[in-house]
């Protein structure tokens, strides 16, 4: 792996709608050395040879069990990892394909799609299993770290940390993505010793990853940061 590394984290949100959109003239000109995708929202089977083996990289894969067309994610890698994961071995979590853990000589890198809460009473078990995934997911990694391992994490979170990290916080308090106990956990991330390597670089607000298309909300800048 390169002394200086590129590498870049995107949710795709459909890897097929990207590819129509010219994903292959984004990946030219950026040349990353570790692409990683979420929100793909596809089975290999649905892919063509041109974004499973592109020109100079390996692809990893990993989709739902069951429902097409959800969550998904993938690892364009120019250098072929010693090991990857797809799992952490909890069935509940592995199902809906939402982890790659690709172990390298100097790290281990993650591209994880964490699942969607959900506060409205009929979809409540959407917003306890997104807080299960955290747990589990936290104890997964610490294992590794407390192994002395590096930890890179990429992805998309679905929540935004502190109130820079959104538009409209006040507003959006009760919201699934910004509820206390989903901020809470981050906030113990980062306890547990990991870092938010966007702000150690950038403390201002204004830069979002997520814009609401409805209202066209990214044409007013109204968003959120979740990945």
């Amino acid at each position: 792996m390169a002394k200086e590394l590129k590498l870049i984290s995107w949710n795709v949100n459909g890897i097929r709608a990207v590819v129509r959109k010219g994903f292959f003239k984004y990946l030219a000109a950026q040349q990353p050395d570790i692409l990683c995708l979420q929100e793909t929202k596809a089975q290999p089977d649905q892919l063509g040879e041109d974004i499973l083996k592109p020109e100079g990289y390996t692809t990893y894969w990993n989709y739902p069990r069951e429902k097409k067309g959800y969550s998904g994610v993938a690892i364009l890698t120019r250098e072929k990892p010693e090991d990857v994961k797809d799992a952490i071995g909890r069935e509940e979590f592995d199902m809906e394909g939402r982890i790659l853990a690709a172990t390298y000589p100097q790290f281990m890198l993650f591209s994880v799609y964490f699942p969607k809460g959900d506060t409205a009473p009929a979809r409540r078990h959407r917003l306890d299993y997104k807080l299960s995934f955290y747990d589990a997911f936290l104890e997964y990694i610490d294992a590794f770290k407390s192994k002395g391992k590096n930890i890179i994490i990429c992805g998309d979170f679905n929540t935004a940390h502190e109130a820079i990290d959104l538009a409209r916080p006040k507003e959006n308090e009760k919201t699934s993505g910004f509820l206390p106990e989903e901020r809470a956990w981050i906030d113990k991330l980062i306890d547990h010793g990991y870092i938010d390597t966007f702000r150690m670089f950038n403390q201002e607000a204004g830069n979002y990853t997520w814009w609401d298309m409805k209202t066209r909300a990214k044409e007013r800048n109204v968003g959120w940061r979740l990945d």
